[in-house]
């Protein structure tokens, strides 16, 4: 015992001493400039990567150049058969938009909901053909079990061959358990899905209203009517078949169909004593159709090694997802989605990170893991499958840092930290940007659920602690409201469409300043004795506890 504590203080003297005479923290930091960053996002955002959709020549493009400029700056390769890109499967799903939801009472059709205008639906996992007929609906409230808060709107019912109605969102009148007006994982529809399939149901509708899912029914047509895509499913199939959207008014009118008021039964749901409701003599029938087909999406993975003879086995991982939307329906002419602010920009800050940090590798204690993942837009799917097929086990992930959108507007005094508070990370945080001049504030729109919207989420869900910040709002030298009357209008306008390109006008010097921000919180997380955490009594802290059980078994 006392030959291993000697050789374990000598190497850590051999640590220190090479920190000592090593390149110094500043150093990394000046690596991190404005032109660097403006070619990157220049060059990831130009027509000839054509949107960078999953599986297209323009991803294959994106790939291409990560991949170069990881080698450029010196990093190795991630994959443990020493290659650099991880390929994962795709199924892309088209639903025939020719079908109705038919309501009856008694055998008489009362409703016949469209596709688009009313309803949304599509086979809830890779089915091509769903037939069903007749099936009960059953409204579950905001349909959440969530045993840490005595919360479970099903109270036990068998929900074998019923089609749930769910309320979008979560309880706001229960600060210490939801969050109040923001919105948690339960408030999100990927929830409501998942939890249907779980407890075996048949169908699951959700609910549309403009205040509950933050975002007008529009969006919804837009978005859920297209093409979509998930992870190829592996093993058996559950018992659902359908999963959709049911908009506000076509919603009153089958719940007044069944004798029922919507907003009462929306008021009801606001109790931990909510019970599910059956719509009495309502059956629903459906034919839904879908076309599939396999494709292959691209993570790229690269590892900059730490030093410590103990810590260099774990790693802060960073993400930062390359694709973006494609090619599609012109507007004015421009048909290619381009994607500057989402994503390029996120990846140029790891890119940017990534040779700042290679400048001063002596002085990392713990390892880097840098991974540009495919699909984010598909439904977060590259990390996704990342996280489930990681190259090194998450209990040894001390961090993830996601990088989704960056300052373009200029310099900002503060930076946000969406889900601030969640996590150990935002006292480093806090402490750095205090020691700048700077603040860290929370998400001036928690009720929209933006820390279960990019990939971070996915490593949050396997319990690794994550952090996503977004620019500021206190711009300086711009007047108090130029964020709220100006940057957000014009992110608004951009976000998803044609207009999100290269603007040569923007101000990257608010971006160098956050991307070295991060730099420095990464620094720490590197180099300090504890691997970070959730706080006590978070959502993701059982999914932490079983990955560290889960690494002690390995050690």
């Amino acid at each position: 015992m006392k030959r291993l504590a000697s050789l374990a203080a000598v190497a850590f003297a051999l640590f220190a001493a090479s920190c000592s005479s090593g390149p110094d923290l500043s150093d990394g930091l000046e690596q991190i400039n404005e032109e660097s960053l403006r070619t990157h996002l220049m060059t990831l955002s130009d027509d000839s990567m054509m949107g960078r959709a999953p599986a297209t020549p323009g991803e294959q493009m994106a790939v291409d150049y990560i991949v170069s400029e990881f080698e450029r700056i010196g990093l190795q390769p991630g994959m443990p058969d020493g290659s650099w890109v991880q390929h994962f499967p795709i199924l892309a799903q088209q639903t025939d938009r020719n079908t109705s939801l038919r309501v009856t009472q008694n055998g008489r059709t009362v409703h016949n909901f469209s596709f688009g205008p009313e309803l949304i639906v599509s086979p809830a996992q890779d089915q091509t053909e769903v037939a069903i007929r007749n099936a009960e609906l059953v409204y579950v409230g905001y349909g959440i079990v969530a045993p840490e808060a005595d919360w479970d709107d099903y109270k036990g019912l068998d929900l074998t061959g019923k089609i749930l109605v769910v309320k979008n969102n979560d309880p706001s009148n229960f600060p210490d358990i939801f969050d109040g007006e923001a919105r948690t994982y339960y408030g999100r529809w990927t929830y409501k899905y998942e939890i249907a399939q779980e407890l075996g149901a048949l169908g699951v509708l959700i609910v549309h209203t403009t205040p509950t899912a933050g975002y007008p029914w529009s969006v919804v047509a837009n978005s859920f009517g297209r093409e979509r895509f998930m992870l190829k499913p592996e093993g058996q199939r559950t018992p659902t078949e359908i999963q959709g959207w049911l908009n506000a008014s076509a919603s009153r009118a089958l719940f007044e169909s069944a004798g029922l008021d919507l907003q009462e039964l929306f008021d009801q749901a606001e109790s931990r004593d909510f019970t599910p409701v059956s719509l009495g003599n309502l059956r629903a029938s459906i034919d839904v159709e879908a076309t599939n087909r396999e494709i292959t999406a691209q993570n790229v993975v690269a590892v900059l090694p730490g030093n410590d003879p103990i810590l260099r086995d774990e790693y802060v991982v960073f993400s930062a997802h390359h694709d973006h939307l494609g090619v599609g329906a012109a507007v004015n002419g421009d048909s290619i989605y381009n994607g500057a602010l989402d994503n390029a920009s996120g990846v140029a800050a790891m890119l940017e990170m990534a040779k700042g940090f290679k400048t001063i590798q002596p002085r990392l204690k713990r390892s880097l893991l840098f991974t540009a993942v495919g699909a984010e837009e598909s439904g977060l799917l590259g990390a996704k499958y990342f996280v489930q097929n990681p190259t090194v086990p998450v209990g040894f992930m001390s961090a993830n840092i996601n990088l989704d959108g960056l300052n373009v507007f200029g310099p900002t005094s503060d930076l946000v930290s969406i889900g601030l508070g969640k996590t150990s990370i935002d006292a480093i945080m806090q402490r750095l940007a205090g020691e700048l001049g700077r603040t860290i504030e929370p998400d001036p729109n928690p009720d929209q659920g933006f820390f279960y919207r990019s990939d971070h989420f996915a490593f949050s869900q396997l319990g690794v602690p994550s952090t996503f910040t977004r620019m500021g709002t206190q711009f300086i030298g711009q007047p108090e409201n130029h964020y709220r009357d100006v940057i957000q209008p014009e992110m608004n306008q951009i976000y998803h469409t044609v207009l999100d390109n290269f603007n040569p006008d923007w101000d990257l010097s608010g971006g160098v300043e956050d991307t070295r921000f991060m730099f420095r919180v990464a620094f720490e997380i590197a180099n300090t004795p504890e691997m970070m955490s959730w706080t006590p009594g978070n959502e993701f802290e059982v999914a932490r506890q079983r990955a560290l059980e889960s690494r002690q078994s390995m050690e």
